[in-house]
């Protein structure tokens, strides 16, 4: 017979299978999946921030050597401060697709995934977590490589349009980091990750008018320039230094729009899906 003086022990009710706990965004849970990316690469600073602004540096320098003596100028500025922003625009987005990539890949080769899938994150929590560790790698590498060619000799960057530099240095961080968790969840190996870094990655950018203007190359060279989504990020980043663009910065501006929607959208479905992620 129960003691009437025992006190007893409240009930607790869990709620039924299916029933949604969190009505709305999981905002402690999206802050610390983002917390733990930024830490992730923070940890290694050297190689994820300091060591892209060095090579981009080297980039300069061999380039400023080379055309140091005719004097080029390109779009009215010297070519190496024509050079310097597109540089530092490649920077960050090479390092946002790395961040974004290598996440996901090294969590689905340690086996460590199913820690990011079991907590209560939806799709587009665990999407917006990624892409913005991403996105805040490759600002601190802008900046890195910024300040790094702010107090070296023979180049001048100072910015002159903010809201240029702004708008285009974070869609294309974001198109990039898109296509990153695409490419994680995708690859099953390291090689898988490195070819696409090699073969599509790497020759966009090259191919973008980083290292030269648009209107000094042959006609098929500037549809194909004009077709790649990389020389509007390139381009609209630069003209925020420089003053001058290489194309049309309004058309360039919606197309990243829609590009990173699109691709917003595709790596929204693929994540809810499960698609290689889920055994």
């Amino acid at each position: 017979m129960t003691d009437p003086l025992t006190p007893k022990t409240p009930v607790r009710h869990h709620p039924e299978p299916g029933v949604v706990v969190i009505p709305s965004v999981n905002w402690q849970g999206l802050q610390t999946l983002y917390l733990k990316e930024v830490r992730r690469f923070f940890k290694v600073q050297l190689q994820t921030i300091w060591a892209p602004a060095i090579t981009t540096l080297l980039f300069l320098v061999i380039f400023a050597l080379a055309l140091g003596r005719s004097r080029t100028a390109v779009l009215g500025v010297p070519y190496a401060d024509f050079l310097g922003p597109g540089l530092i625009v490649m920077g960050m987005i090479q390092n946002s697709f790395a961040n974004s990539s290598s996440s996901l890949l090294v969590a689905k080769v340690q086996g460590s995934i199913i820690d990011v899938l079991m907590p209560p994150l939806s799709a587009g929590e665990l999407l917006a977590a990624y892409v913005a560790g991403a996105l805040t790698r490759a600002w601190l590498v802008g900046f890195a490589v910024w300040t790094v060619m702010a107090i070296a000799p023979g180049v001048d960057v100072p910015i002159r349009d903010p809201w240029l530099v702004f708008y285009f240095g974070t869609m294309g961080s974001v198109m990039l980091a898109l296509l990153g968790v695409l490419t994680g969840v995708w690859a099953d190996k390291f090689d898988h990750a490195a070819a696409v870094t090699n073969f599509v990655i790497q020759p966009l950018t090259l191919l973008s008018g980083t290292f030269y203007a648009i209107d000094r190359v042959n006609p098929l060279m500037k549809t194909i320039s004009h077709a790649n989504p990389f020389f509007y990020v390139i381009d609209g980043f630069r003209s925020g230094f420089i003053g001058t663009s290489d194309g049309l910065l309004l058309q360039g501006g919606v197309l990243l729009l829609i590009v990173n929607i699109a691709l917003w959208g595709i790596c929204y479905r693929v994540l809810r899906s499960g698609w290689r992620l889920k055994a």
